[in-house]
C-alpha cells in the first residue's frame, strides 16, 4: 500500500480503464519518463466523467504542469470548453505551451503565468468547473477566490486532498510535510463544515474532494 488505497484495489480499478489515444498517451509516456507529476489514471477518468456530466463551457485550472489535464478536459468536452490554467513554473509553462500548440488546442486553452492566489484575485470571469491541482498547502487560501469565481451551480474538484494518506492519519505524517497536511485538513474542514456547501471526499488517486453549493 504505497498510496491511499491498497495496491490490489488501485491496480484493479486502473485495469478497467482503457488506454488513451494520442495525444494523451504521448503526454502520459512523457510524464512517466521525465518524472513529471500528472493526475492519476483513475482521477483522469473521473475528470472525463465529470466533464461529460456537467458539460462545462468555462473551466479554471490551478496548476498546468505540461498541460495534460487541460488537454484531457478539452478533449472530454469535445472542444466545447474554454480553459484558463494558471502556472508559475516557467519551464512547465514552456512545455505546456508547446504541447497545447503542437496538438492544436491554442484557441481553447489559455495559460496565465503567476502565483495562483495573486492571479485568482485578478480574475473576474465565472467558471462552471474549477480544478485545483497546485499549491496543496494553499487550497484553503484559494477557496474564497474560487467561490467568488464559481458559477452558482459550479463544481470545484480538488486533487491530492488526502495527500498520500497523511491527511487522514497522524501516523503517516512526515515531519517536513506537517504544514501541508495541516492546511489540507483545514481546507477539508472548511468545505465540509460550511452549510452552504456539499462536499464529497473520495479515496481515489491521491484523494479528491468535490464541492458544490447546496441548492
Amino acid at each position: 500500500m504505497k498510496g491511499i488505497t491498497y495496491d490490489y484495489m488501485e491496480q484493479y480499478i486502473r485495469s478497467l480503464i482503457e488506454e488513451h489515444n494520442e495525444p494523451l498517451k504521448e503526454l502520459e509516456d512523457y510524464a512517466h519518463e521525465n518524472n513529471v507529476p500528472i493526475v492519476h489514471k483513475e482521477v483522469a477518468r473521473f475528470l472525463e466523467l465529470m466533464i461529460n456530466i456537467k458539460k462545462p463551457l468555462k473551466i479554471l485550472e490551478l496548476g498546468t504542469a505540461i498541460g495534460y489535464s487541460s488537454i484531457l478536459m478539452n478533449i472530454s468536452s469535445k472542444g466545447n470548453s474554454e480553459i484558463t490554467t494558471i502556472e508559475r513554473d516557467e519551464k512547465m509553462i514552456a512545455a505546456a505551451q508547446r504541447n497545447i500548440e503542437k496538438y492544436g488546442f491554442a484557441d481553447k486553452i489559455k495559460i496565465i503565468q503567476g502565483d495562483c492566489l495573486e492571479v485568482l484575485k485578478q480574475l473576474n470571469d465565472k467558471y462552471d468547473l474549477i480544478f485545483m491541482d497546485a499549491g496543496k498547502g494553499h487550497y484553503n487560501h484559494f477557496l474564497p477566490e474560487c467561490m467568488r469565481l464559481l458559477n452558482k451551480d459550479g463544481i470545484i474538484i480538488a486533487d491530492n486532498a488526502l495527500f498520500r494518506g497523511m491527511v487522514a492519519s497522524d501516523d503517516l505524517v512526515e515531519r517536513r510535510k506537517i504544514t501541508i497536511v495541516k492546511r489540507m485538513r483545514e481546507y477539508l474542514k472548511l468545505v465540509s463544515d460550511n452549510k452552504s456547501f456539499i462536499t464529497s471526499v473520495i479515496p481515489m488517486g491521491d484523494g479528491i474532494a468535490v464541492t458544490t453549493r447546496r441548492d
